[in-house]
């Protein structure tokens, strides 16, 4: 069930230093979100709040407001981790479990939650979710193998069905494909392209043709300055921004001018 996610003003600082400012915007239920914009002005940073990831580190913290599907993911009592059953993550370098197989990693996060299974749950679990990611026939014949053991396409993949084992609604996913050659990228892309039907997908990409190729919608962040908080410069269908952007700067940048 996907859902949408509503940000309202939202700073982010990290002690007394403010890495992001004053983002509002509204992602959509079963689309792909794409944030682009150059290194340093807050597109991680600000993936990591829509799972409440970046309080894992000291002095952290979030001013405004985001809402997951109407309620507020920061309001008190909310628990951080069934917010992040909520809203998985896929990072930027595959990392599975390296002391784990390949049938453990997908079965890591339900685990995690304490949850008993059943070895026929289990199983059911684990092929649903690599079929999910595309990966089932390349591994059904090995999941008792290390999941190390794969290529880092198939690798990033696993991660992928680790993260949807748990059947979030929303993925996160920060630069999925930056380590991977391109024939991994393309396999990454048909499966975001793929999973949309079931999830609200979010994409932090460097490369803008990813953007153009994968994504509904595209927020570009910049920097005003060295040392000044990231912002969301623009925020629009993807087609708009990469064909007749509302912003000089967006422009700017899509064609290579900085950044």
């Amino acid at each position: 069930m996907a859902t949408s996610i509503d940000v309202s003003d939202v700073s982010i600082y990290y002690g007394d230093f403010k890495a992001v400012e004053g983002v509002s915007m509204s992602i959509k239920p079963r689309s792909v979100t794409a944030f682009i914009g150059p290194s340093g002005c807050g597109k991680s940073t600000f993936l990591r709040t829509l799972n409440r990831m970046h309080e894992v580190i000291p002095g952290a913290r979030v001013e405004g407001q985001i809402t997951l599907a109407g309620r507020d993911m920061y309001a008190p009592g909310v628990d951080p981790v069934a917010v992040r059953r909520q809203v998985g993550m896929v990072f930027q370098r595959p990392n599975p479990f390296p002391t784990m197989s390949i049938y453990d990693n997908v079965l890591a996060g339900n685990r995690l939650n304490a949850k008993r299974l059943s070895r026929s749950d289990a199983d059911a679990i684990v092929e649903r979710s690599l079929r999910g990611a595309n990966l089932w026939n390349e591994v059904k014949d090995r999941l008792n193998k290390p999941g190390m053991g794969l290529s880092g396409g198939q690798q990033q993949r696993l991660c992928i069905a680790r993260a949807i084992a748990v059947e979030p609604q929303v993925l996160l996913m920060d630069e999925p494909c930056s380590a991977l050659d391109p024939i991994s990228t393309a396999a990454i892309e048909d499966l975001i392209h793929e999973l949309k039907s079931d999830y609200t997908i979010v994409i932090v990409t460097h490369n803008m043709q990813q953007a153009a190729r994968v994504s509904d919608e595209t927020g570009f962040f910049n920097l005003k300055a060295t040392g000044q908080p990231g912002h969301l410069v623009e925020f629009n269908p993807t087609k708009k921004v990469f064909t007749n952007p509302d912003n000089e700067a967006t422009e700017a940048y899509i064609s290579g001018r900085f950044g």
